[in-house]
């Protein structure tokens, strides 16, 4: 009997920290990350979305979801939402939203841009 493979942050195989604020979930597919998004626009709430495939920034967006408890975390893996995420040209690439909308967005890995676009936008 095979088993059927993990998805989302338990699928990366990475050692990722533990998130202490329930504020990081992930995306499993195309329908999931569809009613992520509409969530986001329709909560208002300051978002970060990481579009990825398991890259080596993932671990650092977890560490600093604990740094910014108001703030939405969510990582969407593109080979696991290939339909929603084919508008993404580079991994990782955030998209970062206030108010229901997306007003800023980063490309590439790096924890200390991260952290202070994340300071800037929580």
């Amino acid at each position: 009997m095979e088993r059927e493979a993990k998805k989302g942050l338990e699928g990366t195989g990475l050692d990722l920290p533990v998130n202490r604020h329930g504020n990081l979930i992930s995306a499993s597919s195309d329908q999931n990350l569809t009613q992520i998004m509409h969530n986001i626009k329709s909560s208002r709430a300051p978002a970060v979305i990481n579009y990825g495939a398991s890259c080596q920034i993932l671990p650092s967006f977890c560490k600093l979801s604990n740094s910014f408890p108001r703030l939405s975390f969510v990582y969407a893996d593109i080979d696991e939402c290939p339909e929603t995420t084919q508008h993404v040209r580079y991994t990782p690439t955030f998209h970062f939203f206030r108010d229901g909308e997306r007003v800023d967005e980063m490309f590439g890995a790096g924890e200390e841009r991260l952290h202070d676009r994340l300071w800037l936008h929580s």
